[in-house]
């Protein structure tokens, strides 16, 4: 499998330049050199720039179709000029083009428009602003212009690589859809059999494009190749010939937060190719022109991308004159530096990860509305994301066709549908040593997978008869979590009732309150207090695998009760006591362990960067608050060195068997050591 990609840089710009017809003098202030020495003061060495954009037009001397070229364009040349700049420099320039939003199209071509459930076009309603109708890429007329239209910048300028904008899988009601469904023996009628005919449909047109991009002349190996949904997940799984690489669009000031980047790199960098953060440098989202992005975040947003192992891409928008702000590349050049700097400890780096966490994005599919399941994270993998690495855990999120002998405990958080073929799964990964936490409704034993689950601790009986029910902890949890005590504690969400099975213990007990809440029956502001009776098992144990009654990743999701994070982490010390990294201080620091076998050596990277929610709509960083005397201990036999890098910096340290034990005095932000 491709693990990397020489063309790949680490600084890359993605220059939106999204330029209204109605604006004149495109362009009439740009200068190549200018331009190129720009962004290499910056540090950069990619920048993606524009063929075509959402408004349909065009930036280069098109012979396909010239009527598209934008009317102001006052360098007839720009594509071709902005990477002859770049190229005398070093920079490599990707492409960028648009495949479903192009608002010339869609105002000439109709046809060629998807049609929803109401016999409505999707998106942009017609006295609206925005460039948002959705364009079919399963239609034959649009299909053979966007080829057409990739022919064309092939014989216009020389192709470093593609950038396939909107490729998101939305299904459409038009003719020739219900035909193709009908012939393929899909339900029109039903919308997840539409939504699966759909990501079918984009799975096609993307290996289809690409193959047609590795037949145009001036192709080379080189070339890389990316399609854009603004999220990256196991629905990719099957068009994975597609792509050379993957980039994250994910603005956490954009409606993305600051939990998906982390998120969907912990998924896609298990998929086999090298990957790119894609932030912003806005204040909020894309075309947010003037706007600047407080330093610090910048800083946290680029040095996290490395510390998960990502490349770096950060958003910026070309002024429609055509020349670069020189505030937004003095911001990105800071950042920039810094991560040139770092490089040296990032190229290669592969993530040392103990946990596997089974994504319900998965599965959610059977859950959820179709589009809804596209474009939202359940908030299950939300919740363990935050937790576990408020625990700083080392882990990865899988899919359920991930190899998992090399990890020590899976998760399966929540709301993953246990199966008879998932069950058989688990328990062979716990016959070859490894352990399991199911929480929730994973615990089903629905299709007979609780009799062919001898490994199960516990069997679902349906749901709890309370909401909230009370958790007390029992003595085994609150020894490896002193933080916990032996007293009630709220459940936000109704559990589900476990029958333990033979041989398991009960490591927690469910109290009852007195009476759920309705309009006959209530107490106080909210729920009504604890009976003090319990009622049922709520966390039980046997061998290796712990079942949980509630949804606790949800709650915690959803509220944050620190007596969620400490249960869970207490049934982590009871089945791997042996974390490869264990870091005392603040929830708030990230911990993220790599290694690169060819320097023989561990990189452990230490972030502190708190979000913040100062407005109403996105959190913000911008302090960088230091933390003093981190404590860390690793799994690395035969240590003989321990530095800050890149100062080169010597920390003492001790030897424990395979352990070694070392104090970072500080961490301002981020902190790099080098482990050899």
């Amino acid at each position: 499998m491709d693990t990397s990609h020489t063309s790949l840089r680490y600084r890359q710009i993605h220059l939106d330049f999204h330029t209204s017809p109605e604006i004149p003098g495109v362009g009439a202030d740009f200068d190549p050199d200018e331009f190129a020495a720009t962004l290499a003061a910056a540090h950069v060495n990619s920048v993606t720039c524009f063929a075509r954009c959402h408004h349909g037009m065009l930036y280069y001397r098109s012979q396909a179709h010239p009527e598209r070229i934008h009317p102001h364009l006052a360098r007839p040349d720009l594509l071709a000029e902005q990477i002859e700049a770049c190229r005398r420099r070093g920079i490599r320039v990707p492409i960028y083009t648009t495949v479903e939003w192009d608002e010339y199209t869609a105002d000439r071509h109709r046809e060629w428009l998807l049609i929803d459930e109401n016999g409505c076009e999707f998106g942009t309603k017609p006295l609206e602003p925005g460039f948002y109708r959705f364009l079919d890429v399963f239609h034959p007329g649009y299909r053979q212009f966007l080829k057409d239209h990739v022919a064309d910048i092939f014989r216009s300028v020389p192709v470093d690589g593609l950038f396939f904008d909107i490729c998101i899988p939305r299904p459409s009601l038009a003719m020739h859809w219900i035909e193709a469904m009908d012939a393929e023996g899909v339900n029109p009628e039903d919308p997840k059999e539409r939504m699966a005919f759909a990501r079918s449909v984009m799975d096609e047109f993307m290996l289809d494009m690409t193959a047609f991009v590795r037949e145009q002349p001036g192709y080379t190996q080189d070339c890389t190749i990316f399609y854009n949904s603004g999220h990256v997940g196991p629905r990719h799984r099957t068009s994975m010939d597609a792509f050379t690489h993957y980039e994250l669009e994910s603005l956490p000031s954009g409606g993305w937060g600051y939990l998906h980047f982390p998120l969907t790199q912990r998924y896609v960098r298990g998929l086999g190719k090298p990957t790119l953060g894609m932030t912003g440098k806005f204040h909020t989202s894309w075309g947010d022109f003037h706007s600047y992005k407080n330093p610090a975040a910048l800083e946290f947003e680029t040095r996290h991308m490395l510390a998960l192992g990502a490349r770096c891409s950060i958003g910026d928008q070309l002024h429609p004159r055509g020349r670069l702000d020189p505030e937004t590349y003095r911001l990105i050049g800071s950042a920039y530096a810094a991560v040139e700097a770092l490089e040296p400890w990032c190229d290669g780096a592969r993530p040392v990860t103990d946990i596997a966490v089974l994504t319900p994005e998965e599965f959610a599919v059977r859950r959820q509305s179709p589009v809804e399941w596209e474009q939202r994270l359940p908030e299950a993998a939300m919740g363990a994301l935050r937790m576990l690495q408020e625990m700083h855990a080392q882990f990865d999120i899988v899919s359920s066709d991930r190899d998992l002998r090399y990890y020590k405990l899976l998760i399966l958080p929540d709301r993953i549908p246990l199966d008879v073929e998932l069950a058989d799964a688990v328990g062979a990964f716990i016959e070859g040593g490894g352990s399991v936490i199911l929480t929730g409704e994973s615990v089903l034993t629905s299709d007979g997978a609780g009799s062919a689950a001898p490994w199960l601790p516990a069997y679902d009986t349906g749901p709890g008869l309370w909401e909230p029910d009370f958790v007390v902890p029992g003595a085994a949890l609150i020894e490896v979590e002193p933080g916990l005590r032996p007293a009630p504690h709220v459940m936000y969400r109704r559990g589900r009732l476990l029958a333990p099975a033979v041989g398991a213990s009960t490591l927690a007990q469910a109290e009852a309150p007195y009476f759920n809440r309705d309009w006959r029956h209530f107490c106080s502001h909210q729920h009504a207090p604890s009976g003090g009776e319990a009622t049922h098992p709520a966390i039980v144990r046997k061998g290796n695998a712990v079942c949980f009654a509630h949804p606790v990743f949800t709650i915690y999701q959803d509220r944050a009760p620190l007596w969620c994070r400490q249960l869970v982490s207490a049934a982590i010390k009871l089945l791997m006591p042996d974390p490869s990294l264990s870091v005392s201080g603040p929830s708030s620091l990230i911990a993220a362990l790599t290694e690169q076998p060819h320097h023989r050596r561990k990189v452990l990277h230490l972030l502190h960067y708190i979000p913040e929610r100062r407005g109403q709509a996105f959190d913000v960083i911008e302090d960088v608050l230091p933390v003093y005397g981190i404590e860390c201990c690793v799994i690395a036999p035969g240590t003989s060195s321990v530095r800050l890098e890149p100062e080169g910096k010597p920390l003492e340290f001790t030897l424990e068997g395979n352990r070694v034990r070392f104090s970072v005095p500080v961490v301002r932000g981020h902190a790099i050591v080098a482990i050899a």
